[in-house]
């Protein structure tokens, strides 16, 4: 089978290549623009396997994109590429319109004339699997959780386009018959991640001596999920989801951000421990403009239907991942000196002239 993945290269995409060449048979194609957040290191333990193939492409460019399906014939598609951090759509907005809404729809065509022309065997197979984020819900009480029937309230740049592009899979599902998958899902966390993202960045920032930033009062609440839990669950839904239909994925790990930073401070003093505790540099920020008080998902459908479960605490994995990044320095000093060096992003333009 030919597993045709876009955004390979990223975080979440890189550790689905690595699980899919890891643990099944699946031949897979990366597709990847390689923007800054695009790392080919992150593949390093798959590029020589015989079964993995690297193309460097824009979903945007549909004759390019059109040419590559002709070429590879796959089975398959799981679709990631997209602009992922709210602060930078904060900042531009501009790119997160032109890949997550341009680049679906024009990955949505080219997908459907390849399907149209498939075998009537394979073309019942055929899965085009879309891969979102659980902040189209919007924002949360102190209570509840984000279920598939929770309306969309977008509420950042970043949530908009992806709630754009989920409606944009929908429409072609119901309208043109394309079998489509939708998954969203909760905060991932793990090795490889982009250190403008929460807890590499306070890990790379407390190895180095340096404030670690903290939004508002930090009472944000997120749920937490480690993202190899969240490859397996994009290969299950892929082979077990009924056609049409959106899971949830979530870690079952609420944490407020200021309590996330103190766990990793625990850690940090513990497995590199220095005279003053990492506690010390925590610093209160100026907050996201809009940011959403809580995510919390409801994963009981995928769960009770598709028998996925995450496999990894909240612990757990923090320590993992803490441990990753001690042990690979090298990856992350090569992005950090750079693609980013650990500016504050997110802040509108009048208040960077302020």
């Amino acid at each position: 089978m030919k597993v045709l993945v876009t955004g390979g290269a990223g975080f979440i995409g890189s550790a689905l290549i690595r699980m899919l060449i890891r643990e099944t048979p699946a031949q897979v194609v990366n597709v990847d623009k390689l923007t800054y957040a695009g790392n080919l290191a992150s593949l390093a333990a798959v590029e020589n396997d015989p079964r993995y193939r690297f193309v460097k492409a824009d979903i945007c460019d549909g004759q390019t994109v059109s040419d590559l399906f002709q070429d590879v014939r796959p089975d398959f598609v799981m679709h990631l590429a997209a602009e992922s951090h709210v602060d930078r759509s904060i900042d531009g907005p501009a790119d997160f319109i032109e890949t997550n809404i341009v680049g679906t729809y024009t990955l949505l065509e080219v997908v459907r004339d390849y399907w149209s022309t498939l075998p009537s065997d394979i073309k019942e197979a055929f899965r085009f699997h879309h891969v979102s984020t659980d902040e189209v819900y919007g924002s949360l009480g102190e209570t509840g959780k984000f279920t598939e029937a929770t309306p969309y309230a977008p509420n950042s740049p970043y949530s908009a386009s992806k709630a754009a592009s989920d409606h944009l899979v929908r429409a072609w599902h119901h309208t043109f018959g394309l079998p489509v998958v939708i998954t969203n899902c909760s905060n991932n966390y793990g090795p490889f991640q982009f250190p403008e993202k929460l807890i590499p960045l306070i890990i790379v920032n407390g190895l180095a001596g340096k404030p670690l930033p903290v939004y508002g009062a930090g009472t944000n609440i997120r749920d937490w999920l480690y993202v190899d839990d969240h490859a397996r669950a994009l290969w299950t839904v892929l082979r077990r989801g009924k056609v049409g239909e959106t899971y949830n994925i979530g870690g079952d790990a609420e944490f407020r951000n200021i309590d996330v930073v103190r766990q990793l401070c625990d850690l940090l003093d513990e497995l590199v421990p220095q005279s003053a505790s990492r506690h010390e540099l925590i610093t209160f920020v100026t907050d996201r403009p809009g940011h959403d008080a809580r995510y919390a998902i409801d994963c009981s459908k995928i769960k009770t239907e598709l028998g996925w479960a995450p496999g990894e605490t909240f612990e757990a994995g923090l320590r993992k991942t803490v441990s990753w990044y001690l042990d690979n320095v090298a990856w992350w000093q090569d992005v950090r000196s750079g693609r980013y060096a650990g500016e504050r992003l997110g802040l509108m333009k009048s208040e960077m002239t302020a």
